[in-house]
């Protein structure tokens, strides 16, 4: 086995060992790994930006000392001093591999973008926001009546508007009179009303009639990627969405990860506390752009996110929801001033608003989906799965709803999968393998053409086809299930009893060749039995969570089921179905919600009424806590057959006829390898 320092990049997850003194770069581009740089290595671009992590890391297996990559050298004093790196960065083509490392290279390092598939869902919302314009007309100053001029705003807002109860920060003081002479007595105030029994907060004042709008994020903060929408509080409109990679990615891909970067290593847990935060800002800068808008327009964010996500935000240590109870810290709703989260790219004086959660292991993401699917208004016995690295789960109608969340992992993400990639342009996002012939053909994110039409390649261009990315790999095992090169252990075939010479040997397995680029250049892509066990295992683990609800409520069956998040609106019911990721229903019962999460983030920001709603409704769902249920472990086992080893999928069958190879029974090298000899 190799001594030489292993090298694990983030976000795509791929690794390897490169000798001591290769640079960063070098190794990146050998691996893969999608790291500008337009230079030729000379330091001179700064395209090829990393951030080095250091501490130890359980998920990856690494324990990155100081010294890890090479010291700052003068080509990276001199582009600092010329026009600076940011705390922490180091150029990748000048910093050297001196022993095990993570790296995780930041957005704008990459040359192919993430595509944070969480659009805005299109939603009738009633307007009835927290945050509101009003505009006043205010006493003059008299000197046979001295008052203040904050008093006799509130006296105005009081007599014009019935507001009562009015308060204002010191830097809100501080801007009061030159605005109330510029506007000759005439105002425009954004005055925050809560939800709760508080005094009114004048966010923000404009001399005269102010006209530019008044905008809120709704913001859903996953473990993997972070999303946006920009949205007019006048109106409901959308006015832009937007997405960014978690940076909290290099301390671990999945959330107990991060739990346990934050155990073994002293200040962990505020150092992923200052990566989101700073990622936050990044983002609000950038949408605010996109949109148009001054970012301190920007006066109210409603937040939703699990509870690791949701501690980590607030600058609490994660570490007990790692361990047996799974204490949160708090689960109730919170108003927070926008300053108290380093949340300075906003309004000075912006409101955050936090969803409660629900339980330790299901988080105030799961309460948006609540709010905005209703379940407990449902007449029909609904699944509600949001998947990602940690699913959630509703189960529930008019008489109860119950709740879970399901470790699934980043497999869904395209973690952990040998050719796989975050979704960005050039990933394929869609298979289809013949049955007959065995021949695949797909379709890449960028491109609307299957893989055999015409004119693939050239709208392909230059980008080509650069792996496989959560969505693809999900239909690629289902579309190998139906094919019959993968039998329902989860088993591949070998070439010879599959017949097609698209099965490689693979060490003592086999994979299934989807695509081979290195005639030029390009990369080859499988799917190996490792990438089918990974993402056995992540369904297996959704799947275990939705029988323990329908446990609970008795039942054998589900009348629908609505997938959402990203997966939701990427993943045909069909192939989710032969996966075996859902119970079996009609497949015209199973929905898309899309950002379900986004869209409860968007209604709580949008109408304070519906903050008191979803309050009310967390206290009354049933939380099942899948990490001490003894059966989750028998459900678990059982669904890791390709769909289940002893659940019926009656619905499934009469649309589709699976074969049933048996790869690990024969002596003609179809086991992949797994049969041991006889001892003679």
């Amino acid at each position: 086995m190799s001594t030489d320092p292993l090298v694990v990049f983030t976000p795509s997850g791929k690794r390897g060992r490169f000798a001591i003194g290769t640079p960063v770069l070098t190794a990146a581009r050998q691996l893969g790994v999608d790291l500008d740089s337009v230079c030729g290595g000379r330091g001179i671009c700064s395209k090829c930006q990393i951030s080095p992590g250091y501490g130890e890391f359980s998920k990856h297996g690494v324990t990155v000392h100081q010294d890890a990559l090479s010291d700052w050298n003068a080509v990276e004093e001199r582009y600092d001093q010329k026009r600076g790196l940011k705390p922490g960065r180091r150029l990748g083509c000048q910093a050297k591999i001196m022993g095990d490392v993570v790296i995780d290279v930041p957005p704008e390092s990459q040359v192919h973008k993430q595509v944070v598939r969480k659009a805005a869902s299109a939603r009738v919302i009633e307007m009835d926001p927290a945050t509101r314009l009003y505009f006043v007309e205010v006493e003059e100053a008299d000197m046979h009546e001295p008052t203040g001029d904050f008093e006799r705003l509130k006296r105005a807002l009081k007599s014009q508007w019935e507001i009562d109860d009015i308060r204002a920060d010191l830097s809100l003081l501080s801007k009061l009179q030159p605005v109330l002479r510029k506007g000759k007595f005439q105002v425009t105030v954004a005055l925050h009303r809560g939800h709760a029994d508080a005094a009114a907060q004048i966010l923000e004042i404009w001399p005269g009639l102010h006209e530019g709008g008044l905008f809120g994020l709704a913001i859903d903060l996953g473990s993997t990627t972070v999303a946006a929408h920009l949205t007019d509080l006048e109106t409901g409109e959308v006015k832009a969405s937007s997405g960014i990679m978690n940076p909290q990615i290099r301390f671990g891909e999945d959330l107990m990860s991060r739990v346990s970067y934050s155990m073994m290593n002293p200040g962990g847990d505020k150092e992923m506390t200052a990566a989101v935060r700073d990622a936050l800002n990044l983002l609000a800068e950038e949408i605010a752009k996109e949109a148009g808008i001054d970012a301190k327009l920007i006066v109210e964010t409603v937040f939703v996110c699990n509870p690791v996500m949701h501690h980590l935000l607030l600058g609490i240590d994660p570490v007990e929801l790692g361990q047996a109870p799974f204490a949160l810290a708090t689960s109730g709703s919170l108003t927070l001033g926008a300053k108290e989260l380093d949340l300075t790219a906003v309004n000075p004086r912006a409101q955050v608003y936090v969803l409660p959660c629900i339980a330790g292991h299901v988080g105030a993401d799961c309460a948006a989906v609540a709010l905005s699917e209703e379940p407990g208004k449902s007449e029909d016995l609904a699944l509600i799965v949001d998947v990602g690295t940690n699913a959630e789960i509703l189960l529930g109608d008019k008489t109860r709803v119950l709740a879970c969340s399901s470790p699934t992992g980043p497999a869904f993400e395209g973690a952990q999968i040998s050719s796989g990639q975050r979704a960005a342009p050039g990933a394929i996002e869609a298979i289809r393998i013949d049955p007959v012939t065995k021949e695949p053909r797909f379709r890449v994110i960028g491109s609307d053409k299957w893989s055999d039409d015409d004119g693939f390649t050239e709208e392909v261009g230059d980008g080509g086809i650069t792996g496989i990315c959560g969505s693809g790999i999900i239909e690629a095992v289902a579309e190998m299930r139906m094919a019959g090169l993968l039998d329902d252990s989860g088993l591949i075939g070998s070439a010879a009893a599959t017949g097609t010479a698209r099965m490689i040997e693979d060490g003592r397995t086999h994979s299934y060749l989807v695509h081979d680029g290195s005639a030029t250049g390009g990369p080859v892509i499988t799917v190996t039995q490792g990438d089918i066990r990974a993402i056995q295992l992540a369904k297996s683990a959704l799947y275990a969570g939705a029988r323990l609800l329908m446990d609970e409520r008795g039942v054998d069956k589900v009348d629908r089921v609505v997938l959402a998040g990203a997966f939701g609106a990427h993943i045909s019911p069909l192939h989710a179905m032969v996966l075996g990721m859902i119970p079996d229903v009609p497949l015209d019962k199973v929905t898309s919600a899309g950002n379900a999460a986004g869209t409860g983030a968007r209604i709580a920001l949008c109408n304070v009424a519906a903050r008191r709603e979803i309050e009310r409704v967390v206290g009354q769902i049933t939380k099942v806590e899948t990490a001490i249920e003894p059966k989750f472990q028998e459900h678990f086992v059982a669904a890791n057959a390709i769909p289940h080893k002893t659940d019926p999928f009656p619905e499934l069958a009469k649309i589709v006829t699976l074969p049933n190879p048996s790869f690990n029974t024969h002596g003609d090298g179809s086991d992949g390898g797994r049969r041991k000899r006889r001892r003679g």
